[in-house]
């Protein structure tokens, strides 16, 4: 009888450790190797949406530049420079997309007076990078492509980094954990904290209603990336950021929730403002209010005085 409870207990522990590996590798798997948009797809996409002019693109004064990261490896970036100035904005775009979806935002900041930098984040469109790491490592990746902006631009030019969503947390990470040293940030749609996020998302699309599954995802990222969710926390580090920062976001956002972005703005010290759409899914504020959201870009950068500047 002793036997056979030993048994039975060596098959119950061997099952469940068998069912936490599984789960560990399927979360993880997830989140590092999430499905990507195509290139194709979102070429096309931009272009019959009229968000992305062909010809102008074609005609653009535009640059080309692998860009070493300090990860160990290449860049692709796209320096869009039709105006003759120092000012730059470097671009980071969402997950699964790639730089193509940032140039809608290029034409924007033309009429405000910078040049572009648009650039594929790690495991994206043309760069390197096995694992996506939703701002763990990019944000190292996005301090590279900043150091090759101020090369070219000079150390008293006037530098912005607009990121959304994935992009969005980069920006705040680098300037939160990294060095403070862009002019201005703004931040579209992004996450506050990414263990709160990823449960948000395995709350709505799985039957997982416990923290436990947290733990499990924690031990496997650990194990097979080097970091664990609760290290990719933008809230974090929001209050290390003194330069000033446009929070974006939209109301109807039900993939990465609005208050994120309200708690952000309210742990953020010094110059900050806060825009809700209320119309726009998520990473569409710009899509869906584009004239508007222009507006509330030309309205921050001229009150923080970094509006015409040469």
């Amino acid at each position: 009888m002793k036997k056979r409870v030993i048994i039975w207990t060596s098959i119950f522990t061997s099952v469940l450790t068998a069912m936490a590996t599984f789960f560990g590798f399927f979360v993880t798997n997830r989140l590092m190797y999430m499905k990507k948009k195509e290139n194709d797809f979102i070429l096309n996409r931009e272009i019959t949406s009229k968000r992305l002019d062909e010809a102008w693109f074609n005609a653009v004064n535009k640059t080309e530049q692998w860009i070493e990261s300090k990860n160990g490896y290449s860049l692709k970036a796209i320096f869009v420079e039709p105006l003759e100035t120092n000012n730059y904005v470097v671009i980071c775009h969402g997950v699964t997309e790639n730089k193509i979806n940032s140039l809608r935002f290029v034409r924007m900041f033309e009429r405000l007076g910078f040049n572009s930098v648009v650039y594929d984040h790690r495991r994206h469109g043309d760069s390197g990078g096995k694992t996506t790491s939703f701002g763990f490592y990019e944000k190292i990746d996005l301090q590279s492509i900043v150091e090759a902006v101020r090369e070219r631009a000079g150390k008293n030019a006037v530098l912005g980094i607009h990121g959304e969503s994935m992009g969005a947390a980069t920006t705040l990470l680098y300037g939160g954990s990294i060095i403070d040293d862009a002019d201005f940030y703004i931040s579209d749609c992004a996450f506050s904290d990414f263990e709160q996020q990823v449960y948000h998302i395995m709350t709505q699309t799985t039957p997982l209603r416990t923290s436990l599954a947290i733990r499990f995802a924690n031990l496997f990222l650990k194990l097979r990336d080097g970091y664990t969710l609760n290290l990719v926390s933008p809230i974090d580090v929001i209050d290390k950021i003194e330069k000033p920062v446009l929070f974006i976001h939209s109301l109807q956002d039900d993939f990465i929730l609005p208050k994120m972005t309200e708690d952000l703005y309210e742990k953020k010290q010094g110059p900050k403002t806060l825009k809700l759409f209320d119309i726009g899914e998520h990473a569409k504020s710009f899509n869906e209010n584009s004239k508007e959201y222009e507006q509330v870009v030309a309205d921050f950068l001229q009150e923080n005085g970094l509006l015409n500047k040469k």
